[in-house]
């Protein structure tokens, strides 16, 4: 029988490492939302690693949803709730919340920038005060790439689809301040990602 539960080697490689900077980030009891949940680990493991966090994941596609889906019902935690299909550039797609936080992770580097422009306007609308929007991802600072692998890493992006590739830092923070969002904290992750925190004012 077919087993729609999708693995990714990314998830299982940073899945720790992310889930120590949302510790640092967020109340033990949080509702969240997080988008382009792709295979659904992200969501599994931190749902099972914090039982107060309600974990609500998203994505687009069939074949990600069906994935989600699997992982939660194989874990049964009551904390994770069903997938969301969601489109970030749709405003409809986005339940009302208030969320405690909104996650992304390695999502606006591989989607137009519209995605980051969409993100920042909902996130600025759904967070709750002091709520706080997580991304997860490689970044240029100061306008240059911080290792040639990430270089690489964005040649290829744009290869695949011009509207793709890696963002300036400044200018993802930039779009986030016209939403009454501000950069909180820039952690250095393994990889040469980062982990980009900005908080509701």
């Amino acid at each position: 029988m077919h087993d729609p539960r999708l693995q990714s080697p990314a998830a299982a490689r940073n899945r720790q490492p992310i889930l120590e900077v949302l510790r640092q980030v967020l109340p033990e009891r949080a509702r969240v939302l997080e988008l382009a949940s792709g295979s659904g680990e992200h969501a599994l493991a931190f749902a099972t690693a914090m039982p107060g966090w309600q974990w609500q994941p998203s994505d687009p596609t069939d074949e990600a949803l069906a994935s989600i889906a699997a992982w939660r019902e194989a874990a049964a935690l009551p904390n994770l709730s069903v997938p969301l299909r969601l489109d970030v550039t749709a405003p409809g797609d986005w339940p009302q919340g208030p969320f405690d936080a909104v996650v992304a992770i390695n999502l606006i580097h591989i989607s137009p920038w519209a995605v980051a422009e969409a993100l920042m306007a909902r996130a600025g609308e759904r967070l709750v005060p002091g709520g706080a929007l997580y991304l997860y991802g490689p970044y240029r600072r100061g306008g240059e790439h911080t290792a040639a692998s990430n270089a690489a890493f964005d040649a290829d992006l744009r290869r695949r689809d011009p509207r793709w590739g890696v963002r300036d830092l400044e200018a993802v923070a930039s779009e986030a301040e016209r939403h009454g969002l501000a950069l909180q904290r820039v952690v250095e992750m393994p990889a040469n990602n980062l982990s980009v925190v900005l908080v509701r004012r």
